[in-house]
């Protein structure tokens, strides 16, 4: 059976954003991506009904887990990890 390359293989929307508000929160994820379901009453649910149909900002979200490198860290390091208090 051959692996995927693709780093996110196996990832899903909603795991990424929620260890990006994990470690960031949603005031600074907000500055790191510059769209309103970060910084307007966010949640998870409204973020990830705008990320799926929005490519864009789906992209700048991957691409800030990617560039964290997040993608590679075991899950058990985010199940250790404090939670933050802007989650």
């Amino acid at each position: 059976m051959a692996h995927s390359k693709d780093p996110l293989h196996g990832i899903t929307l909603k795991t990424i954003l929620e260890r990006l508000v994990q470690y960031f929160g949603w005031k600074n994820l907000g500055s790191h991506i510059h769209i309103d379901c970060f910084n307007f009453d966010p949640s998870i649910k409204s973020s990830l009904k705008f990320l799926r149909r929005t490519d864009w900002a789906r992209k700048k979200v991957e691409d800030l887990y990617l560039d964290l490198d997040y993608a590679k860290k075991d899950d058990l390091w985010w199940e250790n990890r404090s939670n933050s208090s802007d989650y």
